[in-house]
């Protein structure tokens, strides 16, 4: 994410126009009311539910890469990590122990681009 990306509501906007969607239509679909669809795309609200939110990237018909871009900048809003990593970061020593180190160590984003390369090169 850099300091361009939308924010979360801005990012739901620009979808739902895509998809030419009104938000009351999106809201609907969603099962949410209206005015908490304006007060999400408007940024009053940040604490969406996973469920709305696994409902909302269904209705978007977001991609991978969209749906990931989805769920930083909710996490972003919410101040939390990201909904679709906890579980993986739990289940896994060895990456709670490699974030615990880049943490201490304050290890820059290009060596994660780095090591995020290598990671694919080996597959």
């Amino acid at each position: 994410m850099d300091c361009k990306s939308p924010s979360f509501g801005e990012f739901i906007i620009r979808k739902r126009k895509e998809k030419e969607l009104s938000a009351r239509q999106l809201a609907l679909a969603a099962n949410i009311t209206p005015e908490y669809m304006c007060e999400i795309e408007k940024g009053r609200k940040n604490a969406v539910s996973d469920e709305i939110m696994d409902r909302l990237i269904r209705i978007l018909n977001l991609s991978e890469e969209e749906t990931e871009t989805f769920y930083d900048l909710a996490a972003i809003a919410r101040q939390t990590v990201s909904a679709d990593l906890p579980e993986y970061i739990m289940s896994h020593e060895l990456v709670r122990a490699a974030i615990r180190t880049a943490k201490k160590h304050k290890i820059p984003d290009e060596k994660w681009e780095r090591f995020i390369k290598e990671i694919i090169r080996e597959e």
